[in-house]
């Protein structure tokens, strides 16, 4: 591996979200630093990053350059979207957030909602990354049965 880095370990994603950021400084901070992701590979020249996280999690973060958007780049950025992020422990997410201060958009919570015949929780809080882009950072608590 050189200075670019390589393919994610974990193979390719079949669905990768590219995000355009403003400041990609920031943004890299915050998808590294607080989320835990890692660069599998960089084209610094294009202000591009292929990040990975070891929950087989992938999304690329590149410098806003006019390429592919199709209309206003307005914040916050994404508009009409969310991603969810699974993580197998988002403790060290939320000490990562509140470390930072990091401003939160939906408080903590468990909830948990019907998937066919049972009911599937989860602990989330949905925070927005420094474009504004939403996203609901998740773990899964287990199944139970449906509620009366």
């Amino acid at each position: 591996m050189d200075e670019y880095g390589a393919p994610p370990r974990g193979g390719w994603a079949r669905f990768v979200v590219e995000l355009h950021a403003n400041d990609l400084d920031a943004s890299l901070d915050f998808w590294r630093g607080v989320l835990g992701f890692t660069t599998a590979y960089a084209r610094p020249s294009e202000g591009f990053h292929y990040l990975e996280h070891a929950a087989g999690m992938q999304v690329m973060v590149c410098r806003r350059n006019g390429r592919f958007e199709t209309g206003p780049m307005q914040a916050p950025l994404g508009q009409g979207a969310m991603m969810q992020l699974y993580f197998d422990n988002l403790a060290p997410v939320l000490e990562a957030l509140t470390a930072r201060s990091w401003p939160v958009h939906t408080a903590l919570r468990d909830i948990w909602r019907r998937t066919g015949d049972v009911e599937s929780g989860q602990r989330e809080i949905f925070v927005q990354d420094p474009d504004g882009y939403l996203l609901m950072l998740a773990q899964n608590i287990g199944t139970r049965p449906l509620s009366v």
